[in-house]
């Protein structure tokens, strides 16, 4: 996690619904973390070379370039109204979606964006720039998906892959702020070993956080569906960007992007470095 001082949550707009679900989100995020809020919009037109001002004829403030300060304007509207008190900017930067939160990535606390935009496919359940940003971002990505709970506990899944200890230090962090409990969730086959597992994944932490509730479950199970049950009655699911049995061309592991398409709850995805 990028923890420079002052780093920004940042979320993406477009004016559509999950977008604005996304922006509201992110405004009860930097309001937990103390932090501003930054909210941009991908403007990919003038890489299309298209006119961005008001076609002749039409109703001035028509143009592409105008639609989209509409945009931003609005969503910096409900983010104060979610959070005020809150520092909160936006912008309008030129270039695809994905491509501009990703350059944002490397000092924002935290990017927060809709499991869809304009633009998707209907079929698609979570769209292609949350799938890229998750994959390849800098910092933690927050994917506004199924209910937003002010109960239950923050989910973090953990394997025996040695690939999770940002993320549980994310949720405990998460936990801690929201005043729940964390719960650690390992799916097994069967196999022997899994409390050794969520032992070793949590080691430390009690030291670290003693008031902080934790639950520690073994799920015979596959670790996707395990944790989408999980997600049911929980107000955020964590996961590691990649885990065991990932293809090593593939930076976002099978488990993490299933429970981007299903999860119940937002979703964090949490890389570690290196």
């Amino acid at each position: 996690m990028n923890s420079a001082s002052g780093a920004a949550v940042v979320v993406g707009a477009d004016g559509s619904e999950p977008s604005l679900r996304a922006v509201r989100l992110a405004a009860r995020e930097a309001a937990l973390r103390q932090r501003p809020l930054r909210v941009v919009h991908g403007f990919i037109w003038p890489l299309l070379r298209v006119p961005l001002g008001p076609a002749a004829g039409s109703p001035p403030g028509s143009g592409l370039r105008q639609q989209a300060e509409r945009v931003v304007a609005e969503a910096v509207a409900e983010a104060e109204a979610h959070a005020p008190g809150t520092r909160i900017t936006g912008e309008i930067i030129d270039g695809a979606p994905a491509a501009v939160l990703l350059g944002e990535s490397p000092t924002a606390a935290l990017i927060v964006l809709g499991n869809r935009g304009l633009g998707g496919f209907a079929t698609l359940v979570v769209g292609s720039v949350a799938l890229q940003v998750a994959t390849y971002a800098d910092c933690p990505v927050l994917v506004a998906r199924g209910a937003t709970r002010d109960h239950g506990p923050v989910v973090v899944g953990v394997d025996d892959s040695g690939q999770h200890p940002a993320a549980v230090e994310f949720a405990a962090d998460a936990a801690a702020a929201r005043g729940a409990p964390l719960r650690a969730v390992h799916a097994h086959s069967g196999a022997p070993g899994g409390e050794q597992v969520l032992a070793d994944a949590l080691a430390g932490l009690a030291a670290r956080r003693p008031e902080l509730p934790v639950e520690r479950v073994l799920a015979r199970d596959r670790a996707a569906r395990a944790l989408t049950e999980a997600s049911r009655d929980a107000r955020l699911l964590v996961v590691g960007g990649r885990g065991r049995g990932t293809l090593a061309g593939l930076f976002l592991g099978s488990i993490s992007q299933s429970v981007l398409h299903y999860a119940d709850c937002p979703v964090a995805v949490v890389r570690t470095p290196g």
